[in-house]
């Protein structure tokens, strides 16, 4: 296939979709860089996992995102992109692409805290030495979050229906129970993106989006590798510029009128009452953002 093909293969897949075929393309490159050139495997990963000691950490911050990003073997990988895939496709039925990058990489940066905090607090963690990598704090925070936000929408596991907050509480319990019997950095980790999902559910209930700044600083951080655009000569009458930009808003008002009146159907009934139309509006929807 061509580059160009790829590119638009690429661009065509949902927000979820890249960040998955980001992750598998990381893992492909630090599993077959240091093979292939006979180097220590963790000659590239060592430069962004999340290291225990607060004073590695600030010698690379960066790592409190960028762990994510690495994983340690195929199960690990499969795993959590499975589940991100399933888990996504229920969030960007509900909401855009921007809350779902707020819920993930704010999941991410609540389980490498955690995972920080433990290991230089908790006693039976002091002697350990340990770094942390995987996505899983982020697609649990996902996962936690649509289990907190719509807990009785049933899906199909095999050969029966499952309440999400049956799949939610299930992860977490189990979580909690393995901590002392291995990698409780990771278990730790889990549970402080779960957290961070059942708080941003919570809240935006309540009416409040506690990504917005988040989502802001993102917005802020793409805009500076944006290439500026050379400009042409105004030759606009101002009157039809201004008829057309206040046709576009009355549009995107009209657009948001509805993903509300959908979104508080939900609330109030679940997700299941919704039409098949308003079904297939709200995953449009979540596709264009």
């Amino acid at each position: 296939m061509k580059t160009g093909g790829l590119r638009y293969q690429y661009a065509r897949l949902s927000i979820a979709e890249k960040l998955i075929a980001i992750n598998v393309a990381v893992y492909i490159v630090n599993y077959l860089v240091p093979f292939l050139f006979k180097l220590h495997p963790d000659s590239i990963s060592q430069w962004f996992w999340l290291p225990k000691s607060l004073l590695d950490f600030f010698s690379q911050p960066w790592s409190i995102v960028t762990y994510s990003f690495f994983h340690a073997d195929f199960w690990h990988i499969l795993m959590n992109m499975l589940i991100l895939y399933f888990a996504s496709r229920i969030l960007l039925n509900l909401f855009d692409g921007k809350k779902f990058l707020n819920i993930y990489f704010l999941g991410v940066i609540a389980g490498g805290t955690a995972f920080l905090l433990s290991y230089n607090i908790f006693p039976a963690f002091l002697e350990n030495t340990s770094q942390m990598i995987g996505a899983s704090a982020g697609v649990m925070a996902v996962l936690i979050f649509i289990c907190t936000y719509i807990p009785n929408q049933e899906i199909r596991l095999i050969f029966f229906n499952v309440k999400l907050w049956y799949i939610g509480a299930f992860f977490v319990l189990k979580d909690l129970i393995q901590i002392p019997m291995g990698n409780a950095g990771g278990h730790i980790a889990h549970l402080g993106g779960a957290l961070l999902g059942y708080m941003y559910a919570r809240k935006l209930m309540e009416g409040r989006d506690i990504g917005a700044g988040f989502s802001k600083f993102l917005d802020g951080l793409a805009n500076l590798f944006k290439t500026k655009e050379k400009k042409a000569p105004m030759k606009t009458v101002y009157k039809n510029r201004a008829t057309s930009q206040s046709k576009v808003k009355r549009d995107k008002d009209s657009h948001q009128r509805q993903i509300d009146t959908i979104l508080d159907k939900i609330s109030k009934s679940g997700y299941e009452s919704l039409s098949k139309a308003e079904k297939d509006f709200l995953f449009k929807a979540g596709k264009e953002d």
